[in-house]
């Protein structure tokens, strides 16, 4: 029986979102994951120190908050197939640049070019393309390339961890240069369709598409939405870089911590699978509120020290912040529609990779002075207040 146009389209979209899946487990892997495996090698091999190594990441994410709302502007303008080719080869250079820097300065150029190429490839360059290609349908396909972009740290550790043995840390860092050549160049100018140019301004919309709410302006509410998204990137990007050193400062034993903070991972896609399954008729604000109590609830579990208590309030915030990777997304999409989406996923992603470049350093600053409690006490207070911006957000009453 013959395809019908509706599965043609069906199809296509299921093999952009597949193709725009590989690429993101590449680009997440060569860059935001890139430092948990590599820095012990390059600061041995360097001299160099861990922190000096670690700011490179920082340095990065910093460039990437500068240059995304550009980047936005520019997928609304012209189509994100363009951008995303863009990216592949901007992060070639900088891991080949990487690979041959014997000095520092040459290092942090690295990490800046690779910054330019993280705004343009990782999600909300990837959200705005879809956004760009499907207008206010993307939420399914957004959801599912958050599922599979979900697996960049099952994938990526291991096979860095096996480049580094093999290769040695330079020697990884050319041979995923040759990946984003190879595969991630390919895999965007072969499967993500070509968009007609506009050469108008991007209108914005000024209203919201869906329930009501109090406030009734366009910028009080993206102000909000960039809020509590911000908050919750303190709190993710604190928690993935400091979870093992928080639990054993509060009494857990190492081989312990290790098996608790292996279930975040887990819990990420089965929050997202859970999304993506069961979510699509739940408003995002909805979800959204979901993601946050789950997080919020996972972090205050892990207050009394305890174990068993912290497998459960590690995977209760893993399946939050899966949850939450979605609406990152979809919220924008369905509040204020699809007309200049690109633009406004630029402007959020400003403060969010701001919040994740400085946030870890603040963390550290206080698990120095004070203690791995005052640390949670304070991702508590940052997920409560997003829980409370999340609920002057407009969205419909659930269904009973």
């Amino acid at each position: 029986m013959p395809l019908t146009e509706t599965s043609l389209a069906q199809v296509s979209r299921v093999r952009l979102v597949g193709a725009m899946g590989i690429g993101q487990i590449l680009a997440w892997s060569s860059t935001y994951y890139l430092p948990a495996v590599l820095v012990s090698p390059i600061s041995q091999a360097t001299g160099w120190s861990v922190t000096s190594v670690v700011i490179g990441l920082s340095l990065g994410l910093l460039v990437a908050g500068a240059c995304s709302p550009k980047v936005g502007r520019m997928i609304d303008r012209h189509g994100g197939r363009s951008i995303l080719a863009a990216s592949s080869l901007l992060m070639a250079l900088g891991l080949a640049l990487m690979g041959t820097a014997q000095h520092l300065a040459i290092y942090y150029l690295a990490w800046t070019i690779i910054g330019f190429a993280m705004a343009a490839g990782l999600y909300d360059a990837a959200f705005a393309t879809l956004g760009r290609l499907m207008g206010e349908t993307a939420r399914s396909s957004i959801s599912g390339l958050t599922l599979l972009g979900g697996f960049a740290s099952t994938v990526g550790w291991p096979l860095l961890a096996f480049l580094e043995h093999e290769l040695g840390w330079r020697g990884a860092c050319f041979v995923l240069a040759g990946a984003h050549l190879l595969v991630g160049l390919p895999i965007y100018l072969v499967f993500v369709p070509k968009t007609q140019t506009s050469h108008a301004p991007v209108a914005c919309s000024t209203g919201v598409n869906t329930g009501t709410s109090k406030l009734t302006t366009y910028r009080q509410l993206f102000l909000l939405v960039a809020l509590l998204l911000t908050l919750q990137s303190l709190v993710t990007s604190t928690v993935s870089v400091h979870l093992l050193d928080m639990l054993k400062l509060l009494g857990i034993a190492t081989a312990t911590a290790l098996a608790i903070g292996m279930v975040i991972g887990p819990a990420q896609v089965a929050g997202r699978i859970a999304e993506f399954t069961w979510g699509q008729s739940l408003h995002p604000t909805w979800a959204t509120r979901l993601g946050i109590l789950l997080c919020l609830t996972g972090i205050v579990l892990l207050l009394p020290a305890q174990p068993w208590l912290a497998f459960l309030a590690i995977a209760l915030y893993g399946a939050g912040n899966g949850i939450l990777t979605i609406t990152r997304g979809t919220l924008p999409l369905v509040l204020f529609g699809s007309a200049g989406y690109g633009s406004r996923m630029g402007l959020l992603a400003r403060p969010m990779l701001v919040a994740q470049a400085v946030g870890p350093i603040g963390a550290a600053m206080i698990l120095d002075s004070f203690s791995a409690e005052t640390l949670l006490m304070l991702l508590v207070g940052f997920a409560l207040s997003g829980l409370v911006a999340s609920s002057q957000l407009p969205a419909p009453k659930p269904r009973p």
